[in-house]
């Protein structure tokens, strides 16, 4: 009998489960979007119920269509959106509050509070982090000090905390009766809260927060058995074997599994990680230092990560907000109806910079423009903006690991626009690669769930399954290259200092 390893993908704005055989070859997906709150300025929240409802259909439809149960799954795999914080009440399994998305930048003056004493360094060498809206810890900070009766209901021992990899695996896993609250290092390392050394809750960084450990999930690594799927699902008893946050799985999906290899992923944002193995470099230009996997009993691998907020979800909102689009897909062929950018640049800091910048006062901006410039042109300078960030973090991670990089792996869904990966490749000045299997992020969860299984023996087993798709070389006039960075940088200092005490 055949078997294959399924991945669940929950990410930012839709959940996926996708089949996996042991090539590394996609046999079926379910996927449906979850709807994205906006309450005020600022807020991004998701319905963590939505979101589990959406995780269990999804099952379905991927066993459906490629006419399996669960005798042919061996392991499930779970890979998530890594910084979005829900908070629930274990006996009832209600959530006290939407989950806060990573996106979201109400919790500013939390982190301006922590930060009075030492700095948004003052946790950085333990955790690798700056102090910043983005990451889970002020978002569970919120929580307790903004709903009522939740501080009360937290210390009483009855609230607990997961990022939507844990809300996942809780409720597969029985929820109210039995559920395994556990998270991965990989998502641990997000939250401010893991000394990324002891791989432990560092209960003085809990302190200084005033959140209760007992919130907390256990730490395990990102391959082993965690627990079993409950018996009301369409995979009783297939045990749930991989964790690991999104970035990290695509790393993972990608074969980059030695210090120096690197992946970039396309998706909501996009997220350039560097694989620095087991030792801990911490940044001097302004990228994160995460855990990138373990496995088992295994050493732990590090990562330099840089973390850009608005990629893809620029494309959407000119979808959504504007309407300039009807699909995401449409960009690329309205960018193509001009010759180049027209002079516009197009500044996507609708929740700040985040790397190298790190600036929570920053907000999107389009630059330069004159009567000339027509919606091809936005549509252009939209796809550049991705990847004139992707140059910015891709300098910070050349300038901190001392070894530039040759070649630049890509995966994620604006992959599949040819003309964004081509000016990916000429902005870079190095060559753009993008795998057979693009769904890169499922593939690692699945991946992880595999080894610890014995569905796959060892790492040479994935990388002989990596092939290459298609590569974009550069193929742009060095002046004229660093003539569009030049402006770029221009452009990006007209966002910095917008937000004041009356400007959210």
């Amino acid at each position: 009998m055949t078997e294959y390893v399924i991945a669940i993908d929950q990410g930012t704005t839709s959940s996926r489960a996708i089949i996996f055989n042991h090539a590394g070859e996609v046999v079926s997906t379910g996927q449906l979007e979850h709807k994205q709150i906006f309450p005020q300025a600022g807020w991004v929240e998701h319905d963590p119920k939505e979101i589990w409802n959406n995780v269990r259909e999804v099952i379905g439809q991927a066993l459906s269509k490629a006419d399996l149960t669960r005798h042919d799954i061996v392991a499930v795999g779970i890979t998530n959106q890594r910084e979005t914080a829900v908070v629930w009440d274990k006996n009832t399994g209600e959530p006290v509050y939407n989950a806060i998305v990573w996106q979201d930048t109400r919790t500013q003056a939390i982190v301006d509070r922590l930060a009075a004493d030492g700095g948004v360094e003052r946790f950085k060498e333990k955790v690798g982090l700056p102090l910043s809206t983005y990451f889970a810890g002020t978002k569970i900070v919120w929580i307790l000090e903004n709903v009522e009766g939740a501080r009360e209901r937290a210390e009483a021992g009855d609230l607990i905390f997961g990022t939507t990899d844990t809300w996942v695996l809780w409720n597969l896993t029985g929820g109210t009766d039995g559920g395994v609250h556990v998270t991965d290092v990989t998502n641990a390392s997000r939250t401010m809260f893991l000394d990324l050394k002891t791989l432990e809750w560092d209960d003085e960084i809990l302190a200084a927060f005033d959140v209760p450990k007992s919130m907390l999930p256990e730490v395990r690594s990102s391959s082993e058995v965690y627990g079993n799927v409950e018996s009301s699902s369409l995979l009783r008893e297939v045990p749930i074997a991989g964790i690991l946050g999104d970035q990290q799985a695509a790393t993972f999906g990608q074969a980059a599994f030695d210090a120096g290899e690197a992946k970039n992923t396309y998706g909501t944002g996009n997220f350039l990680i560097f694989n620095t193995g087991t030792e801990i470099i911490h940044s001097k230009n302004g990228l994160l230092t995460t855990i990138g996997y373990k496995l088992g009993d295994g050493p732990i691998h590090y990562a330099l990560e840089g973390s850009i907020a608005v990629t893809g979800s620029l494309v959407q909102w000119m979808r959504d907000n504007l309407g300039i689009i009807k699909s995401a897909d449409d960009i690329e062929a309205l960018a193509n109806t001009v010759d180049d950018n027209g002079g516009a640049y197009f500044v996507p800091a609708f929740s700040g910079l985040f790397a190298p910048h790190w600036r929570s006062d920053a907000r999107g901006a389009l630059v330069g423009l004159t009567r000339f410039v027509n919606k091809g042109h936005i549509a252009r300078a939209a796809l550049e903006a991705i990847a004139f960030q992707t140059r910015e973090v891709l300098e910070a991670v050349n300038a901190d690991s001392g070894v530039p990089l040759t070649e630049l792996k890509v995966d994620g869904g604006a992959t599949a626009n040819n003309t964004l990966l081509q000016f990916q490749a000429d902005i870079l000045n190095v060559p753009v690669v993008r795998p057979v299997v693009a769904e890169t992020t499922a593939l690692g969860a699945a991946y992880a769930a595999g080894l610890a299984v014995g569905f796959w023996k060892n790492l040479d087993d994935l990388r002989a399954n990596w092939q290459e798709d298609k590569r974009w070389v550069p193929d742009m006039d060095e002046a004229e290259r660093e003539r569009l960075y030049r402006n770029w940088k221009k452009a990006v200092t007209k966002t910095l200092d917008w937000v004041d005490e009356d400007v959210v």
